[in-house]
């Protein structure tokens, strides 16, 4: 395969580095968009960064855990005001003992909306309440966004939660948060409508080339890739693909220490399987490009389909997961609270749900899957839906990884179940099998082997049998729903007395 990047075509994108003159230009018109944007400079960033100690560098956290084979724990959350944010991520820190430290954005600072983003800061504290449901980090500014970073002693992160990056990166990263999740593709795909797949990438390009900056500058910074956030089941080998894609863009762009981040399915054969496989597969295509040094270790994000209103049920969503990511090898889990279904958590609840994260990971510390028969065959079914795949996507795009990735998602080549994006062919079905397993129910036009597409189908039709239901996309609906339906009707069975 000739993997070599292509020149960068007029109108067209590439996954080749931008050029450092014409990046220059373009983060002097990126920071002129907003007032605070004036406060950044880079040098002065850098040494501050330099000047940090260094147990709140998230890049080396993560090496590290990687070497020990921990797990770290990380939860997501974010308020209107600097004084619940500061509040938030002491409790987070304290009583739940977040390992990371996240600052997730709030919705008109994802959308660019930065006029409304700043009127639902003073709103929240006018009201003494959040406004916004997550900070302001564009119109908080450097200074006082650093005041954040200086109230924790662990790794601080952006959860930014966007498919435009460029101005909340050049805040967060000059303040000092040395982690930002988001990726062009995953976020582009979960969160937007009307947005191209090429605009994306190449707003995260420009993130990923500031990173890069840093590194030159001699700041390892850590970015990672996001999963997806559509809140219904994505088979495991859809997501890797989707990672190793938006490993391939960040790489090119000089970035070299890249997370990648896995929804858990729920089954713990199938995402100890998905997490082994994303890390070795994601490696294996980096090699093809000559990527030989880029760190890409694997987070395990919490349930990311409905959830239930049962605090007991979302309790034992939460301990579970902490069991799959431990058993799995994840470098982290990103968490979630018995709020789920409610809304935002408070900040205990955020702490609890931590807690009982890291309680699981402790109880299944040391456990492996390694050698299961059910085990090896999961890890290799998957590795067989994903190669065909990404070998398409770059043949279609002449070896480029960014080319490759718009004309497939054109032509349905690459395809998310359930996305938002009208650039989104969503054709692809996937439902849970009667063992529990995420398979897929109808591939669309991707790429997947016949005889593999038999193993999925065969255990659905399993399903539809043992359910007395029909073989059809009813099975990819009620999959959805599932862990959100109350426990008697998920367990209605009871033992006959006398």
């Amino acid at each position: 395969m000739d993997t070599a990047v292509q020149p960068r075509v007029a109108h067209e994108v590439s996954a080749s580095p931008i050029p450092w003159d014409e990046f220059a230009a373009m983060r002097r018109d990126n920071l002129a968009r907003w007032p605070t944007g004036a406060q950044v400079d880079i040098d002065e960033a850098v040494a501050y960064h330099k000047a940090m100690p260094q147990a709140k560098s998230l890049a080396r956290a993560m090496r590290l855990a990687a070497e020990q084979r921990a797990c770290l724990t990380q939860p997501r959350g974010g308020f209107g005001t600097v004084a619940m944010q500061m509040e938030l991520m002491r409790v987070l820190e304290s009583e739940g003992l977040a390992d990371i430290v996240p600052t997730t954005t709030d919705s008109y600072t994802r959308n660019e909306q930065f006029d409304a983003a700043q009127h639902g800061m003073a709103e929240s504290e006018a009201a003494g309440r959040s406004m916004l449901n997550g900070f302001p980090i564009v119109t908080a500014g450097v200074a006082t966004c650093r005041r954040l970073v200086e109230s924790s002693t662990r790794p601080n992160i952006v959860l930014s939660g966007t498919a435009m990056p460029r101005l909340t990166s050049e805040i967060a990263l000059a303040a000092g948060y040395t982690g930002y999740l988001g990726s062009g593709i995953a976020y582009t795909t979960s969160y937007t409508k009307t947005l191209s797949i090429a605009e994306g990438i190449r707003n995260y390009q420009y993130l990923d080339r500031l990173a890069a900056l840093y590194a030159e500058k001699g700041v390892e910074l850590h970015r990672r890739q996001p999963g997806f956030l559509t809140g219904t089941n994505i088979p495991p080998s859809i997501a890797i693909v989707t990672c190793i894609l938006d490993a391939l863009l960040a790489a090119a762009q000089g970035v070299r220490n890249y997370g990648l981040e896995l929804g858990q399915c729920l089954h713990l054969v199938q995402d100890a399987a998905a997490i082994a496989a994303c890390g070795e597969l994601c490696q294996e295509y980096l090699r093809k490009f000559g990527y030989t040094d880029v760190f890409t270790p694997v987070t395990s994000l919490h349930w990311m389909g409905a959830w239930p209103h049962d605090e007991a049920q979302c309790a034992a969503l939460i301990s579970y997961g902490g069991t799959l990511a431990a058993v799995g090898g994840a470098v982290s889990v990103t968490t979630k609270s018995t709020h789920e279904a409610i809304g935002i958590p408070t900040p205990r609840a955020n702490a609890e749900g931590l807690r009982m994260t890291r309680l699981a990971i402790y109880m299944a510390r040391g456990l492996r899957l390694d050698g299961m028969p059910e085990y090896e065959r999961e890890k290799a079914l998957i590795a067989s839906e994903v190669r065909p795949i990404v070998d398409k996507v770059l043949e279609i795009g002449d070896g480029d990884p960014a080319l490759g990735a718009v004309r497939a998602f054109d032509s349905g080549v690459l395809d998310i179940p359930w996305s938002p994006n009208r650039h989104v062919k969503s054709r692809i079905m996937p439902a849970r099998d009667a063992d529990g397993y995420i398979r897929i129910l109808d591939a669309g036009k991707v790429p997947i082997p016949a005889e593999v597409m038999e193993v999925h189908h065969a255990a659905l039709r399993r399903r539809a049998e043992r359910e007395g239901v029909a073989f059809d996309h009813s099975l990819a609906v009620s999959s959805v729903y599932e862990f959100s339906e109350p426990l008697a009707q998920l367990l209605p069975w009871q033992p006959r007395m006398g």
